[in-house]
Parts: structure tokens; C-alpha cells; sequence
């Protein structure tokens, strides 16, 4: 079993040659030797084993600039393995990448700098213990969950060849850069892996590269305990171009699998490396040295084998960072300055698209992008919201080139293909939908990378998948990534598919999420400022909520007007006596919202003083100021009654201790949707009945 590895190592393979590359090799080796150590905490391994690839690929092959690391034409580097984020951290260092603040701009500081390194996983710094994009400058993405960097990279890779199909001309190469994947046993294990890679192979991604680091160790021990599968023909079979190195550690095999990714054209490249965990130390190719330190004896050891001051820590010896720097800026530099005279130069010869561009680079929206979104009549019959969001983002994507994205095999159902787009495949990739086929998490994963690649991206599945793709969306909130996902299919009223495609503890699930704004829509005006809400909102992701089943169009001129929903709650409706309080406050989101104003008007039909509240952001209705939520929500009426076919967890926050909701305990069932509301409490006279008695019960 590979937990039992004991190949050897003789002392002329460890020691140092005297050239300047091994002392850069060894130097990533003992920084994360020494930080991990210093932390009492992180993964020592595999830093360890790929030092020579990372070096290998960071002095002769990737095209970035260490003073301009937001250059929009670099060369992406996803460490997919996140648990080896000290060899990130490493590189970065030695690179002399410079420190670019939130705003855009310089800082005078370093990216990573040694002293960051030695506070290796401590609060407040540089160095967590995954990478974190927008933390730390020059991390391309948020890595942690295994598999989620592979899937972030195919994103990355359809972003470029997006956007060298608009934007590049002849003798205007704007966009040609690739995208570097390292990754490892367990990223090969994880499914969403899996469904970016087919993905990736189907599409012909020739700019994608993954480096396989197979070192058969994982934290239970061999990864043949559950893993013995021959991954370079799984690839081969995806349709991807398949290299093997035999030897981490032989420089020159890795550079020629490099070049030959680099002359490969029609498919992306699967590079097979085998390594060995821990190299060097005295457990190598051992599950010890994924998952535990290693003792102060043995690296003491450990560095005399490779020929260090065993006493040393921290070391970076003279001329280290400054050749490392060298190496990659010389190549990087003047690629980037070139780029930014031909930039220049493009304005002068396609203005229009320099203007688009200008736009799409710095996350700003194009002048009057939202100057033809409908707005709907009031309708008793209405619309399902998902009709109305697909006509909603039609007239965007009609004014925002950039609008890319498509859904898990369901755009038919979720209403989200862009008219006249075409399909993103691999003889048409200028074209605006894409077609994910039934992979929900790979769906989420690319979309996050596309979004980290300037572009609006978005996905659609139905809301009871959300559970397939809460990984991606937890990580795109905890990048701020101004993605958004829509789910359709909402509630209940999804009626005879039954119980397992009716969502009940999904809405609340993602409102769960920090940084994520749900947004659940009441009629075709609300979801009209609900794609405004997203799209204006370039820090957070966006879920939006839609019905597959017609709600009623509101009438605006009776009621409150549906830019409310940019506060998150707003009230809809009050009774005539708006110089009293209300008795009863009925709360209610999406589809709910026109059975609580229907309640409402009996209510006050009954000289009941009624108020109805449309809550459809939680997430938005929490930034506002106490002022306001006292306007919606007076502290005083506790009689409140919120309705929503959803988990009824969460709505104590707005009902309080004598609140009462209606809402889902339960499962649904497999009927028409007028005997489920029935059978549910989701009708007229059941709200004005519970409400009626909360009335009473105040008095």
C-alpha cells in the first residue's frame, strides 16, 4: 500500500547541487516546513513533493506580472489542493507579487511577505489556511472543499474563450491566457471534478491544464483502500490530452509535459505527476505526512539531507527571491506592458468594444442597461415568475453582452436562454448559453469561475437541486462573486411531481448562507427588481426564487410599488385607517404574498386593521436601519402571521414569541397543486381564520 512507501532517496538526490534552482526548490520546501511547524498546524506533504512542479511552471512557463498580478490577459494558477496553500504562499513570496488593495489599487506591500508566512494560519493574517481570494492578492480563487478549484478553472477557461471570441481582433490578441490546475487524489474523487472534466473535454478546452499530483496517500492511508482506478484513462475517455511524469522531482520531464500542453490545440491537458508526499523527510509516502506535523528532530533532519543549516528557519538564502523573481517577471513583465500598449491601441481602432470592455473589466454595468426591462399590468391570472425572469433577462442580456451562463440541462423549464445566443460549444465560443448537462455542482463551480473572469455569470435548476450545488454558492458568498443562481420550481406548488422535486427546507437553507441574497419574488414587478437587485450587486451572489405556477400580477396602483423589494420588505398593503396601527401583520414571500392580500382584504372587509408585508430578501431587509424595520414591523403588533410553503425555521425572527406561521413541517405529496394549499393551510380562509384568532387573543 502506498501509506507504506519507503522508496529511497539517495543522499545525491536530496543534497543540494549548488544550482540556483534547487536552492529555490528546497527554499519552498523549508518555509513550509518551518510555518507549519511554527502553527502547530496545516499540511506539510504535499508542499513538499510539488515544489519542483510549482517552480517549474512559475519560472518557465506562466505568464503573470509580479507588479500587475490583476492583469486581465495572466495566466490563471488554481492550487485546487487547498490544504497545500504554503506552497501557494511560497511562490507568491518568491515571485515578489505585490499586494493590490480592495479598491484596485497598490498598497506598497508585498502579497506575501516573510513575516506573513511565519503567522501561517494565525488570525488576522495574510496566510489562512486555505487560500482565500480577495484575502490575499494573487490567489486566483477560494480553495478548501476538494474539488472545488478544478471546477472554478474549467469556468476560467470558457471566461477566456468567451472573451477572446468578442473581443480579440486581427492583430489584437487581447485574450489568450491559460489556466493551471494543481490537484491531487482527493480533487480525482470528488464528483464535481468529474462533471467539470467531461464538461471541459466535451468543450475542447485547449487552454485548461491539470496537474494530477498522484501520490497515492490520503488521511486514512493508501488511497487504495478506496481508490485504484487508472485516472489518466478515466481523462482519456473525457476526451482530454494525457501526459505522464514519473518523477515529481525530474524538472525537465515536467517542463516537456508543459510544452506539450502548450502545442496541444484541440483538447485540455491531463498531466499525471507522481510524487512523493513528505519528500525527504522520514515520513514520505505516509498518510503522517498529509495530515500530521512533522517533530522539530525531523526537520532538523530533513534539512541536513537536502544540505541546510539544520538550525535554520524561516531561511530565504541570498539570491533566492531575487532569481525566482527575475525568472517570472522577465517573462511577465514585458507580456503585460506589450498587452497595455496594444490595449491603447485597440481603443483607437474599436472604440465601441473598448468602451464595452472598459465596462466589463472594472464590474461596471453598461449606460442604461436596464432601460428595457417590462413592466407588467396588473393580471388576476398573471404569470409564473420564472416567465417573468426570463423576459426580464432577455431585455438585460440584451444591453449587457456579458450576461453569460445556462443551466443543468433545464433551460426549457427555468425560462433562461438568451434569445438569438446560441450555444457555447467548442466551434462557437463567442456564444452566450451554455449547456451544463445534469451536473448541478459542476454547474455551480464553473459559474464561480466564469464570475472570477469578469463575466455576469449565472446558472438554473430547479430549487430542490440547490441541495446538489450548495457548495459552489457557500463559496461564491465567501468570495463575493457577483454570481447569480436561479432556481425555479419553488414550493409546493410544483404539485403532482410529488415530494421529492417539492422544496421545503431549501429557501431557508440558502438564506443561511452570510453574503448570499435570496430573493423570492411576489408577482412579474417584484422579479423584474429582483434581476435589477442582482445585477447591481457585483460583491455578493444572488439566489433567485421563482414559481413554475402562475401568481397574479399585483396592482401597483392599489398597492405599493415593487421597488420595495430593494429594501428587502417593504409594506404592501394597510387598511383604509392608516392613522392607526395595524392589529394583525401577515408576512408572506413569493406566491404567498397575493394569498395574504387576499386575506387581508377580507381581514378588512371584517374591520380588522390588516397589514401586509412582502419580505422577499431577508438578506436586505436585515442591512437596513432600525428606523425603517420599525416602518414595516412596529415592535408593538405582536400579532403577526407569516406564510410561506417553505421550512417554517427562521420566521421567529419576524413573528416573535406570539407569532404564529404558516408554513411546512412536513413533506409535501404528489397532487394538484389546489388540493395541496388545501391540504396544507395555504388558502383564504385558513389565514383569516388564524389570523382572526391572534386578533382576539391581543385583545
Amino acid at each position: 500500500m502506498a501509506d507504506t512507501q519507503t522508496q529511497a532517496n539517495p543522499a545525491t538526490a536530496l543534497q543540494e547541487d549548488g544550482s540556483p534552482e534547487r536552492l529555490q526548490i528546497d527554499t519552498i520546501r523549508t518555509l513550509s516546513m518551518d510555518a507549519v511547524s511554527t502553527a502547530k498546524s496545516g499540511h506539510i506533504g504535499t508542499p513538499m513533493a510539488l515544489a519542483p512542479v510549482g517552480h517549474t511552471l512559475w519560472t518557465k512557463f506562466l505568464r503573470t506580472d509580479p507588479s500587475t498580478p490583476d492583469w486581465p490577459n495572466r495566466d490563471r494558477f488554481v492550487l485546487s489542493v487547498g490544504h497545500a496553500s504554503m506552497l501557494l504562499y511560497a511562490l507568491l513570496h518568491l515571485a515578489g507579487v505585490e499586494e493590490i488593495d480592495r479598491d484596485g489599487k497598490k498598497s506598497g506591500a508585498p502579497a506575501v511577505s516573510l513575516d506573513d508566512i511565519k503567522a501561517f494560519r494565525q488570525l488576522g493574517s495574510k496566510t489562512p489556511g486555505h487560500p482565500e481570494y480577495r484575502h490575499t492578492t494573487g490567489v486566483e480563487t477560494t480553495t478548501g472543499p476538494l474539488g472545488a478549484g478544478c471546477g472554478n478553472s474549467v469556468g476560467m477557461a470558457i471566461a477566456e474563450r468567451w472573451l477572446a471570441a468578442r473581443y480579440n481582433r486581427d492583430g489584437f490578441k487581447l485574450f489568450d491566457h491559460d489556466v493551471y490546475v494543481f490537484s491531487g487524489d482527493g480533487d480525482m474523487m470528488e464528483g464535481v471534478a468529474s462533471e467539470a472534466a467531461s464538461l471541459a473535454g466535451h468543450l475542447k478546452l485547449s487552454n485548461l491544464c491539470w496537474v494530477y499530483d498522484s501520490n497515492h496517500v490520503s488521511i486514512e492511508g493508501g488511497t487504495d483502500l478506496a481508490f485504484d482506478e487508472d485516472v489518466g484513462k478515466r481523462f482519456e475517455a473525457y476526451g482530454w490530452h494525457v501526459l505522464h511524469v514519473d518523477d515529481a522531482n525530474d524538472c525537465a520531464a515536467m517542463a516537456a509535459a508543459l510544452d506539450s500542453f502548450k502545442a496541444c490545440d484541440d483538447k485540455p491537458t491531463f498531466i499525471v505527476v507522481k510524487s512523493i508526499i513528505g519528500y525527504g523527510s522520514s515520513i514520505q509516502g505516509t498518510a503522517k505526512a498529509h495530515g500530521e506535523g512533522m517533530t522539530l528532530d525531523d526537520i532538523a533532519n530533513t534539512k541536513k539531507a537536502y544540505g541546510w543549516d539544520p538550525e535554520a528557519k524561516f531561511l530565504v538564502p541570498d539570491g533566492v527571491k531575487e532569481g525566482f523573481h527575475k525568472a517570472v517577471a522577465d517573462r511577465g513583465t514585458p507580456l503585460r506592458e506589450a498587452w497595455d500598449e496594444m490595449r491603447a491601441r485597440y481603443a483607437d481602432a474599436y472604440p465601441e468594444l473598448s468602451k464595452e470592455l472598459d465596462a466589463l473589466l472594472t464590474s461596471q454595468l453598461p449606460e442604461g442597461w436596464d432601460a428595457d426591462i417590462p413592466t407588467f399590468d396588473a393580471d388576476a391570472k398573471g404569470m409564473a415568475s420564472r416567465d417573468a425572469g426570463g423576459k426580464v433577462m432577455n431585455a438585460i442580456a440584451a444591453k449587457v453582452p456579458w450576461l453569460v451562463g445556462g443551466s443543468a440541462d433545464l433551460a426549457p423549464s427555468t425560462k433562461t436562454l438568451i434569445d438569438n445566443g446560441g450555444s457555447f460549444q467548442a466551434d462557437s465560443y463567442g456564444a452566450r448559453n451554455l449547456h451544463f448537462g445534469v451536473r448541478e455542482h459542476g454547474m455551480g463551480a464553473v459559474v464561480n469561475g466564469m464570475a472570477l473572469s469578469y463575466l455576469r455569470s449565472y446558472s438554473a435548476t430547479f430549487l430542490v437541486f440547490s441541495d446538489y450545488m450548495r457548495p459552489p454558492i457557500r463559496l461564491g458568498a465567501l468570495m463575493e462573486l457577483g454570481a447569480t443562481y436561479v432556481f425555479t420550481h419553488d414550493s409546493i406548488g410544483v404539485g403532482e411531481d410529488g415530494p421529492t422535486h417539492q422544496p421545503i427546507e431549501q429557501v431557508i437553507s440558502l438564506r443561511a448562507i452570510p453574503g448570499l441574497d435570496t430573493i423570492r419574488p411576489a408577482d412579474a414587478n417584484e422579479t423584474a427588481w429582483a434581476w435589477k437587485a442582482a445585477m447591481q450587486s457585483g460583491n455578493h451572489p444572488t439566489a433567485l426564487i421563482l414559481s413554475r405556477q402562475a401568481l397574479p400580477t399585483i396592482d401597483r396602483s392599489k398597492y405599493a410599488s415593487a421597488e420595495g423589494l430593494m429594501q428587502g420588505g417593504y409594506v404592501l398593503a394597510d387598511s383604509p385607517e392608516t392613522d392607526c396601527a395595524p392589529q394583525v401583520i401577515l408576512i408572506a414571500t413569493g406566491s404567498e404574498v397575493s394569498l395574504a392580500l387576499e386575506a387581508h382584504d377580507k381581514l378588512v372587509a371584517q374591520g380588522v386593521a390588516s397589514r401586509v408585508v412582502s419580505l422577499p430578501s431577508w438578506h436586505r431587509y436585515e442591512s437596513q436601519d432600525e428606523a425603517y424595520k420599525e416602518s414595516v414591523l412596529p415592535k408593538a403588533v405582536t400579532a403577526r402571521l407569516a406564510i410561506e410553503m417553505g421550512s417554517e425555521i427562521g420566521w421567529d425572527r419576524y413573528v416573535g414569541t406570539h407569532g404564529k406561521t404558516i408554513t411546512m413541517s412536513t413533506f409535501g405529496a404528489s397532487a394538484p397543486i389546489a388540493k395541496l394549499q388545501d391540504k396544507f393551510g395555504f388558502t383564504v380562509d385558513h389565514v383569516v381564520k388564524v389570523a382572526t384568532e391572534m386578533v382576539n387573543a391581543a385583545k
